[in-house]
């Protein structure tokens, strides 16, 4: 089998720019404080030598080498900086490597203090195959054994007897300095590649953790990473917010330390004591509202044979999987509403053309006021299928410009109706301070608005006077309808689905009421918003929960009007 070709040891890393903390720039400061020592050694060794030794003849020019050598190596060490030298050459490895070369070959062949200099040669040989190219650690070792045999051959001219021996010798150390230069160079290449390949990974694990941050952060679940004490690591946005936390990031956060978070702790300590996943669902108490309702799912991070571990666990609000089963529900209904709607005209048209047809042959009062009694009941049914189609379908556009309508007197009809229905007339407050006020929405849409939002606080407003008032104003040439009860704050939670269908806080509400609402407001260009205010002056000021309605003007385009914080009464 072939060798593999050899190449650069750090051919795989860019030029520009090293890492400090990568094993090339490690291995050069090791090379460089070797050559750094080895000078000093030198140094002190031919010093030792010229005033112990005198009859060695250790020259001064000599020891002048030496510490020419020694501010060499000591000005490489401190005043340059490692480079990738790539496939090419290299003069700064040149020049280092060349001075190597020129200090131990002048020392071996003088034979200085008759000692053998010969292993010194090992190291320019090691950096020039582990710091450098193929080319230059062969071409280092193919110096040194030059060098070496130009030694053996002038030691020969000397010493004709021990030629063949110092050929020899010279020879199988060149030999092995070629096979030093050889598995360095590998062993280097190796070693860049690993380091290549883990410094990609690593830049993809950061890049993973990023976007796992950025998922995380995103996430509408809530996610908690919770110790074996209780306390808690991290905390995503989303769960921030279902616990009723800010946003400063407090730097401890123990779930111990809220008595309402202890349904949590101990699914927790479950966790850790079974060492397995867990799932329940845990309702958190808040005082004078209801209980929030929460889904939960937690994970451990580590295997269960190890000690430390953390556990994840994930937050769900009830209420908003069941928004998103509902609206999955509209959906349905959307689709089925089409073959609904033909299958109910039809036979509506079917019976209001026969009633319409019997009804000319009648003369008996009773029996005409029985037909008329089918014919207005037959127009009922057939306005609300088209209202649930249009509401199913969304079809803000294409509906013909309502006639202008008198505000104040419509709102008092249906308010008085409602009252006289309901029995809540005590209850009711009816303030109408807008009484030239002419809006354009359809007389019994504005009426189902009104009768939806009155249903809607009649349902959480307390049984005293004045629990339930109905406001109309006009401010800034909008007229305005408010709708305000004494009920209790609404959670955060379920103001944002305040609007959406099939969502209520109560499971015998069908959760249409405030949609359809929203619909036909937007239809006739109108908002629809809510808010919490306080109603009424001095003593009797209350804070309530306030639905509003903002009319678009007479005669302004079919577009949302602009709401406002508040209406003028």
């Amino acid at each position: 089998m072939s060798a593999p070709p050899l190449e650069s040891s750090f051919s795989a890393i860019p030029a520009p720019g090293l890492n400090e903390g990568s094993a090339f720039s490690r291995l050069w400061r090791g090379f460089m404080t070797a050559r750094v020592a080895i000078a000093v050694l030198l140094l002190v060794l031919l010093c030792t030598l010229f005033i112990f030794a005198p009859a060695l003849n250790i020259s001064r020019w000599l020891i002048g080498l030496c510490v020419t050598y020694l501010a060499a190596t000591g000005a490489v060490r401190v005043f340059t900086r490692p480079l990738p030298p790539g496939k090419t050459f290299d003069p700064q490895w040149v020049s280092t490597i060349g001075i190597d070369l020129l200090a131990f070959s002048t020392l071996q062949f003088l034979q200085a203090g008759g000692i053998n200099y010969s292993p010194l040669f090992a190291l320019p040989v090691l950096m020039g195959s582990v710091l450098g190219s193929a080319l230059l650690a062969l071409g280092t070792a193919a110096g040194v054994a030059i060098l070496l045999l130009t030694d053996a051959w002038v030691q020969s001219l000397h010493v004709p007897a021990e030629s063949a021996a110092r050929f020899l010798q010279a020879g199988l150390t060149g030999s092995g300095f070629f096979a030093l230069a050889f598995l360095s160079n590998q062993l280097s290449a190796r070693l860049a590649r690993e380091e290549q390949t883990a410094r990609e990974s690593q830049q993809a694990a950061r890049m993973q953790a990023q976007v796992n941050a950025l998922v995380i952060e995103s996430l509408s679940d809530g996610v908690l990473v919770v110790d074996a004490r209780g306390q808690v690591h991290n905390a995503n946005p989303a769960a921030r917010t279902l616990l009723g936390l800010d946003d400063s990031g407090q730097p401890a956060i123990e779930l111990s330390a809220n008595p309402q978070w202890r349904p949590m702790l101990a699914l927790t300590e479950l966790t850790f004591s079974q060492r397995e996943a867990q799932r329940a669902e845990v309702a958190l108490e808040e005082d004078g509202a209801s209980p929030r309702r929460f889904h939960v799912r937690t994970r451990l991070t580590s295997d269960e044979h190890q000690a430390e571990s953390l556990c994840v666990m994930f937050l769900e609000d009830l209420r908003e999987m069941e928004a998103r089963l509902r609206t999955e529900k509209l959906a349905a209904m959307g689709r089925m509403s089409a073959a609904v709607a033909h299958e109910i005209r039809n036979p509506l048209a079917a019976i209001a053309q026969a009633n319409a047809l019997m009804e000319e042959d009648l003369r008996e009062p009773a029996l005409r006021q029985l037909s008329a009694l089918v014919r207005k009941n037959a127009q009922r049914l057939a306005q609300i299928v088209d209202e649930i189609l249009d509401i199913s379908r969304v079809q803000h556009q294409g509906i013909s410009t309502p006639p202008a309508l008198e505000l104040d007197a419509s709102a008092a009809a249906a308010c008085s109706d409602w009252a006289m229905q309901t029995r809540s007339g005590a209850r009711l407050r009816v303030a109408l301070s807008a009484p030239k006020a002419q809006v354009p929405f359809d007389a019994d849409h504005l009426r189902r608005v009104l009768v939806n939002l009155l249903d809607n606080a009649l349902r959480y407003a307390s049984h005293a006077p004045g629990s339930i008032r109905v406001a109309t104003g006009v401010k800034e040439g909008h007229a305005g309808l408010t709708v305000w009860s004494d009920g209790a704050p609404l959670e955060p939670t379920v103001q944002r689905h305040l609007f959406e269908p099939f969502f209520s806080s109560e499971s015998r509400s069908s959760g249409l009421g405030l949609y359809i609402c929203r619909e036909l407001c937007e239809r006739h260009g109108a908002s629809i918003g809510y808010r919490r205010v306080a109603d009424g002056a001095g003593a009797d000021a209350r804070d309530g929960n306030e639905f509003y309605v903002v009319f678009r003007a007479a005669g302004a385009p079919l577009a949302r009007a602009a709401s406002f914080d508040t209406i003028t009464t």
